[in-house]
């Protein structure tokens, strides 16, 4: 990142300094009064950034850092350059030291639980088993990419809907890195998934969401045709097996879904024989365990809004008398209406692993009428958790412990677990 390009408009590119982290993967830095939110690079340096989003009249501008004057100690060679600026998404990180890459996110983490939740903690981001001896790379068991009209697969551009054919992705386990997807032609415009379970299963790959067959070079259009993979979690000295759609939602971190699940049952503390209510259950990641903890005197209600996932769940849990499954709405299923009964009156403990936009006022409203004593909230946005830290709080449950964990080297994601106490 020293040169810029030569058809480079020179007022397209400003000199910033750059002053600290923001939520998104970008830093902050100001230019002429006016807030720019810059990526490709680091608190305290002197860049060149190419303006991508700087219309006169906007509040803030965007830019990528193309050249670099004066550099962080935290910067180092690019782990994935193709993800650099004009680059594809997915990598916004791969510049910035590990260790560095974790203090970025509880940065962020700590700032958005002040100023959206009120609180103030230090946050801790840790990282996942075997992510520094991989050097953060070789992580994603789940890959999305799509082909360009010429049949390549690869990545679209950061905010673009343009397609960059890869050469390689090294966030992916080598299990994925084995199929070669990138040096095969594909048919145009279509998107390749491929999935790597943990646990022993073969990889997959969908096309357009059909099994493909890799060999033959053709979708597998067969009925029985393999759809699904076994996933195997290994966690508090316990092992689950799960078989999940191929493209349903799973965590894409090799280690996630353990490092969750521990995460979730200390959190949760001595259940057995009570009620626990996990809500988003998906396929029963938490479901499971949590049905383990509680025993056959105690009672898990999982409430899932995507019916395939709850399919999946209703295989994966049918030996589980102690747990009932429902499919809706999440706030719905908890407090009734339109001649639906509530899911449970009542629960010890709630679970909760919202998607990016976090709860909401109605499923917090909804999970305390419940009047659980704890609640254990799985987060993968910090603003929708600090806005549900403060909806939380005004209901009268203060947040006793959260922790960050690094499940999305090389980006600017992170998981956090949150625990609230009544």
């Amino acid at each position: 990142m020293t040169e810029r390009a030569t058809d480079e408009k020179e007022t397209d590119i400003i000199e910033l300094e750059i002053e600290r982290v923001a939520h998104g993967g970008h830093c902050v830095a100001r230019h002429e009064g006016r807030v720019v939110f810059v990526r490709h690079t680091l608190p305290g340096e002197r860049v060149r950034a190419r303006l991508t989003d700087a219309e006169p009249d906007a509040t803030f501008w965007r830019a990528d850092a193309v050249e670099v004057l004066a550099a962080s100690p935290d910067r180092v060679a690019s782990a994935w350059p193709a993800a650099g600026p004009d680059g594809v998404g997915g990598g916004e990180l791969a510049h910035v030291a590990l260790p560095a890459q974790r203090q970025w996110k509880a940065a962020v983490l700590r700032e958005q639980l002040q100023r959206l939740g009120g609180v103030e903690r230090d946050v801790v981001v840790h990282a996942a088993p075997g992510d520094d001896e991989r050097g953060g790379l070789a992580w994603r068991t789940r890959i999305d990419l799509v082909t360009d009209d010429e049949g390549r697969a690869g990545m679209r551009r950061h905010r673009s809907h343009d397609v960059v054919a890869l050469d390689t992705m090294p966030l992916a386990v080598e299990a994925i890195a084995e199929l070669d997807l990138f040096s095969r032609r594909w048919p145009a415009g279509v998107r390749v998934e491929a999935v790597a379970p943990v646990g022993g299963d073969r990889p997959l790959v969908l096309v357009d969401g059909t099994p493909f067959d890799l060999g033959r070079r053709r979708p597998d259009t067969r009925p029985n045709a393999r759809s699904s993979v076994r996933e195997v979690v290994e966690a508090a000295g316990s092992r689950w097996e799960y078989r999940v759609a191929a493209a349903g939602f799973w965590q894409v971190h090799r280690t996630a879904p353990a490092t969750l699940v521990d995460a979730v049952l200390r959190g949760a503390g001595d259940v057995a024989g009570a009620t626990v209510v996990d809500l988003y259950a998906g396929a029963g990641l938490f479901t499971a365990p949590l049905a383990d903890a509680v025993g056959p005197e105690g009672r898990v209600v999982s409430v899932e809004g995507d019916a395939r996932a709850v399919r999946d769940a209703r295989r994966n849990l049918h030996d589980r008398e102690q747990v009932t499954l429902h499919v809706g709405d999440v706030a719905r299923t908890l407090t009734g209406g339109r001649g639906q009964e509530p899911a449970v009156a009542h629960a010890d403990v709630v679970v909760l692993d919202p998607p990016r936009a976090g709860a909401g006022r109605k499923v917090v409203d909804a999970l305390v009428s419940l009047e659980p004593q704890r609640v254990v909230y799985v987060a993968c946005d910090p603003a929708a958790l600090g806005r549900d830290v403060a909806l939380l709080a005004a209901a009268g449950y203060e947040l006793v412990d959260v922790a960050g964990h690094d499940l999305f080297p090389m980006t600017h994601h992170v998981e956090a677990v949150a625990v609230f106490s009544r």
